[in-house]
């Protein structure tokens, strides 16, 4: 079958779909979009998480059939061409990212947090981040980073972020 949805803003088809894949397959290799990671395939590590409508949700569990005509941004899409997202660039200046395979959940999920709550208490960030798995980090850094990302998204624009 063949699947039409909008990712990062641009209008995409996937064809050949098969009844039973994934979003997150068809995100990863027929979209080209390797950002969020293939861990778990059951919903438990967050290493899929992206945007379905606006909402963080395990792109493993969401059945390619169920995006069509639907809205999808991935961690990819968070970055504004060259510039990225506050919560992006906190992950690297807080050195968050270690072997990098749970940080594109964990930067969406984060995201979608700030869109909530400006100012999360750091209950709130767990709270927020326990669907989310990392085996390489006491996680002390990624709290860091979520910390600056709202210090700096409250704060206003600067010149970090800028690539390349």
């Amino acid at each position: 079958m063949r699947v039409t949805f909008t990712v990062n803003g641009r209008r995409t088809e996937a064809d050949d779909v098969w009844e039973g894949e994934s979003l997150l397959y068809v995100l990863r290799e027929r979209v080209g979009l390797p950002g969020s990671k293939n861990a778990c395939e059951q919903g438990e590590c967050g290493s899929c998480t992206i945007y379905l409508d606006g909402e963080a949700v395990c792109a493993c569990l969401v059945a390619a059939g169920q995006a069509e005509g639907r809205e999808i941004r991935t961690v990819e899409g968070l970055a504004d061409g060259a510039r990225l997202d506050p919560v992006q660039q906190a992950f690297l200046d807080a050195g968050a990212v270690q072997c990098g395979f749970c940080t594109p959940g964990l930067i969406v999920q984060a995201h979608a947090l700030l869109a909530r709550q400006s100012r999360p208490s750091d209950a709130e960030i767990r709270e927020a981040l326990s669907g989310n798995l990392c085996r390489c980090t006491g996680y002390e850094k990624i709290m860091d980073a979520v910390r600056l990302a709202a210090e700096r998204r409250a704060g206003g624009a600067s010149d970090e972020g800028r690539v390349g």
